[in-house]
């Protein structure tokens, strides 16, 4: 059995994505379970568990809330069995470099494109240049890893086949913490309250990062749609913040929509968010997975999403409904299918919520970390 694991990650708290809280989520349970999975993440406002070490960092100049590492690997780390990159930027290169001074492997996760962040550095002609760069990048790094692990298999697929890169990939989902994320556990009527939310009418909603290439846009047209609709009235709440955010409050101000943008909601709010939605709007057509798909659904909150990457295989029939994306009249028509399939759909996702758990992925990770450092 391995029990100990280096984890590098060019992304982490307080920084909120999916990439940082599936890290902590899986170090956390690791040490419970008896291992130790340390991490190096760019030095932050985070306050580091013994298990955490921060390093050297700097702003990105070209969004907000994220900071770049130092490639370094810090002297009191421990030594480890298997060295694992989460990200293959500055602290996924100082990853490589360990494992190598270790003569251990190597196992890199695949969470993100880098390619779609490309308008970020590259806003206009540049950024098709870009993306292809980042995309020539991501196959040399994976390239050079023991093992690939993607957290669907869209995501194994587009490794493979759209990059191009030859090291084995294996799919290992993210897993949801079932104790956080329980229908029993939010309290509706506590969040409508501190949000000065209707005890009556429909909610539908998201969380997550505001990015462009989120499409929130398409949330908001589709939920403006809806409301003409309905006889009961329509509320939509677009939590989570990031580079997209005033131009998303204009547009819902501009269609009339009662929207409300309550900011990053702490991971003990989150549950009671899932709670009250009767519906979970996901029109990103750039996941690798999408984990707060999976907390709704494990939430007992049907999800409506995009039939695009990993979405259209995350979000079940019995779970949710599809929409072909970019096409915002059929978003409104799945929006509410949704709602009136509601009890029936919550009804199935509690089923589901087993296959979710995150122990369930840990237990694949250990016997992956095992297998390969067999193989040698």
């Amino acid at each position: 059995m391995v029990d100990r694991v280096a984890a590098f990650t060019d992304t982490y708290l307080p920084t909120v994505n999916g990439v940082s809280y599936t890290l902590h989520t899986w170090a956390t349970r690791f040490s419970a379970a008896g291992g130790r999975m340390e991490v190096v993440f760019p030095e932050s406002d985070h306050d580091p568990a013994p298990h955490e070490f921060p390093v050297g960092s700097l702003p990105f100049p070209f969004y907000d809330g994220v900071r770049l590492g130092q490639p370094r690997v810090p002297e009191d780390l421990s030594s480890a069995a298997v060295v694992h990159a989460h990200t293959p930027f500055a602290l996924g290169l100082a990853a490589r470099r360990y494992a190598r001074s270790l003569g251990v492997p190597l196992v890199a996760s695949y969470h993100t494109p880098a390619a779609e962040y490309a308008r970020y550095l590259a806003p206009g002609i540049g950024t098709a240049l870009v993306g292809r760069l980042a995309s020539g990048y991501e196959r040399w790094f994976y390239d050079g890893a023991d093992l690939v692990i993607a957290p669907s298999a869209t995501a194994r697929e587009h490794v493979r086949d759209d990059l191009g890169v030859s090291t084995p990939v294996t799919v290992v989902s993210n897993g949801v913490d079932l104790e956080c994320f329980d229908p029993e556990r939010g309290d509706s009527a506590a969040f409508r309250a501190r949000q000065d939310l209707s005890p009556d009418g429909h909610l539908i909603g998201y969380t997550g990062r505001h990015g462009h290439e989120k499409r929130l846009e398409e949330l908001i047209d589709a939920a403006a749609i809806l409301d003409t609709r309905l006889t009961d009235s329509l509320t939509l709440v677009v939590a989570g913040d990031g580079p997209a955010r005033q131009k998303l409050m204009a547009r819902a101000e501009m269609k009339g929509l009662d929207a409300r943008f309550p900011g990053f909601l702490d991971r003990q709010t989150l549950p009671d968010l899932y709670a009250t939605l009767d519906v979970f709007g996901f029109p990103s057509p750039v996941e690798t997975q999408g984990l707060v798909a999976l907390e709704a659904i494990a939430s007992g909150t049907p999800v409506v999403a995009a039939d695009e990457g990993a979405l259209a295989e995350t979000v079940t029939g019995r779970t949710g409904r599809h929409y072909p994306s970019g096409d915002v009249e059929a978003f409104a028509d799945a929006l509410e299918a949704a709602l009136l399939e509601r009890e029936r759909l919550a009804a199935r996702c509690c089923r589901r919520r087993s296959e979710l758990s995150v122990e369930r992925s840990l237990e694949r990770l250990r016997s992956i970390y095992a297998a390969t450092v067999e193989r040698g």
